[in-house]
């Protein structure tokens, strides 16, 4: 008989989801926030909690990849348009945020601690580092990633990204231990460049052609299959030069945010980010050795007070220099108070290079995941006796799609969603359109239209669409689909109306049975035109086509109604005009009067080009 089997794995996935499951909740319930939650669940089941888990270090670079495919994501929302209109805050603002942060810093840890200046400095400037996981994922579950605020908090982070490689060239200049192997400075910011701009160009020229040719083969999978091959492999390019991956993921969502399968790319990619990113900042709470906290306790409460004070004046200060009112500068300098995971990288680095010892590292980790503790119960705090300070924002910034928040989202851009569509945009209102054929999106360019690829059924999908916020789901898909394809849909967004194009009168019955109340078949009208048109030719006085149009749709109203009542397609049969029907109205009050039957005279000219 085989051994048992080896269980530790899977026990440990149990551990995780078992501590997430218990905490996320609570902590939302409570208003502080799922990360928080992630990061007291990880503190209680790590080596320093209650001991069930004890190997950190393999996890917290796996659930890095949750950095990762948030920054894919970020960058799926930002055109390079709109990228390049955040120039001044990114390169301006988020360099003077670095370099103020981590000379203050270094000055304060030369005080508190006695380093040399150099090593003060290694430390300083992670420091002056911010968690970009936990600030985004806070301000994407308040909901403020394209409020003014939430955009210049983001270039903040941004620039923080790209300074990882000359702080690691900076530690490496200092190192009491050099390595032999390592390029020149001067070589691997030229090597980092040529990166940046290599996956630019691949992004431009070869992802979107190769999403077009997924987008064909129509299945699931091999999209799930092209988003993350994108991201992993954007990811291992900026890797192999010593860039951050995160800033590789990020580049290829930028690329690729112009693109119309940037919908389902952010559908397809968000259940590994969620999972990730939540094991990430478990991770992270486990690396809290309590032993050192508790060792060293003034010295680290001291620190923790130190770093976020010190980063929240500076950043609250900048923020207000570059154009922001206090009451968003005050709780944007709270939410960057905190230190970030790379500090985790330089501070390896620090103790490979000689310049800190071990345990000096075990220190400054404990106070960088502690400062993520406080900032987030700090804006916690702040937003929750501060309403009058924070007023909402009268407009959200610009979205990434159509220039404003859109209103409605269009399932489908054949002939009759090319028709809805225009006349909503008629009346200014502002439309996502989704559709899962290329060769109609490829089409629709030319005309101007912008349609995303993706498949509209999809909660995931509409939800990257933005329908949290749309007020319309009109749904111009062709076909007898099934009415609880919608189901899903109407569950994860109870607010929204839905406008569904019913495929024929059975189609339409089961609509209602399902409760979709808002259908419209997609022939009828068209069809009551030609009959129309037909009566014009045959010579028929214009109000007695009227008089026949009202009473046949007040007559194919009512047999419907007795049809979806019943389930009967049979239903009302006694109600449609038949060949010799006479029919004449009930009253001069509720018609136009009698209508009077073809004449039969003599061959007339309507009748004799009928007959060629």
């Amino acid at each position: 008989m085989a051994g048992a089997a080896d269980t530790t794995n899977l026990r440990e996935a149990v551990v995780f989801l078992a501590a997430a499951a218990v905490m996320v909740p609570l902590f939302n319930r409570f208003r502080l926030g799922a990360v928080l939650g992630y990061l007291t669940a990880g503190m209680l089941i790590g080596p320093s909690g209650l001991g069930l888990i004890s190997e950190i270090e393999d996890i917290l670079r796996f659930g890095e990849y949750g950095i990762v495919l948030l920054l894919f994501v970020i960058g799926l929302e930002l055109q390079p348009a709109r990228l390049w209109s955040l120039r001044r805050d990114i390169f301006a603002l988020g360099t003077l945020q670095l370099l103020t942060c981590g000379l203050a810093l270094t000055g304060a840890l030369m005080l508190i601690t006695g380093f040399t200046w150099q090593a003060a400095l290694v430390v300083g400037l992670p420091l002056a580092l911010s968690s970009t996981a936990l600030v985004i994922q806070f301000l994407q579950e308040k909901g403020e990633m394209n409020t003014p605020a939430g955009e210049r908090t983001f270039s903040i982070l941004l620039l923080q990204d790209l300074a990882i490689v000359p702080l690691l060239l900076l530690v490496s200049a200092f190192s009491r231990l050099p390595d032999p192997n390592a390029p020149e400075g001067g070589m691997l910011i030229l090597y980092s460049l040529l990166a940046i701009a290599g996956l630019s160009l691949i992004g431009r020229f070869v992802l979107n052609p190769l999403m077009k040719l997924f987008g064909q083969v129509g299945t699931r999978d091999i999209f799930v299959i092209a988003a993350l091959l994108t991201v992993l492999g954007a990811s291992l390019l900026m890797a192999s030069f010593g860039l951050s991956m995160a800033l590789g993921a990020f580049i290829a969502g930028v690329m690729l945010a112009d693109s119309p399968y940037r919908h389902e790319l952010e559908a397809d990619i968000e259940p590994f980010r969620g999972l990730l990113l939540g094991l990430f900042f478990l991770a992270v709470g486990m690396t809290l050795n309590l032993r050192v906290v508790l060792d060293n306790p003034g010295l680290v409460l001291l620190l923790v007070v130190v770093v976020v004070l010190v980063k929240s004046l500076i950043i609250s200060g900048l923020a207000r220099l570059f154009g922001s009112p206090w009451h968003e500068a005050v709780p944007m300098g709270l939410l960057l108070s905190q230190g970030g995971e790379f500090a985790f990288v330089l501070l390896s680095a620090a103790v490979a290079g000689l310049l800190i010892a071990p345990a000096a590292a075990s220190l400054f980790t404990a106070v960088v995941t502690l400062s993520m503790l406080v900032s987030l119960i700090l804006i916690s705090l702040w937003r929750r006796y501060a309403p009058t300070v924070i007023p909402a924002p009268d407009v959200a910034l610009e979205g990434p799609e159509t220039g404003r928040q859109a209103t409605a989202i269009v399932i489908g851009y054949g002939r009759f969603g090319q028709i809805v569509t225009q006349l909503l945009h008629a009346r200014g209102v502002d439309v996502v359109l989704i559709d899962t054929k290329p060769d109609q999106i490829e089409q629709s360019k030319a005309f101007g239209w912008k349609v995303y690829y993706g498949d509209g059924f999809r909660p995931d999908v509409l939800r990257a669409a933005g329908a949290r916020d749309a007020r319309l789901l009109i749904v111009t898909t062709g076909g007898a689909w099934d009415p609880h394809r919608l189901d899903a849909v109407r569950m994860a967004f109870p607010h929204i109306r839905i406008i569904v194009r019913a495929h024929d009168r059975r189609h339409y019955m089961r609509l209602r049975a399902a409760d979709i109340d808002l259908a419209v078949r997609e022939l009828f009208h068209g069809a009551v035109e030609v009959g129309k048109l037909a009566l014009a030719e045959l010579g028929t006085p214009e109000e007695t086509i009227e008089a026949i149009t009202t009473e046949y749709i007040r007559r194919d109203m009512e047999r419907l109604a007795l049809q979806v009542a019943s389930g009967d397609i049979m239903a009302g049969r006694h109600t449609i005009f038949r060949p010799g029907h006479d029919w004449t109205p009930a009253s001069l009050e509720t018609s136009l009067g009698e209508i009077p039957p073809m004449e039969r005279r003599g061959p007339d000219p309507a009748a004799a080009h009928l007959r060629a």
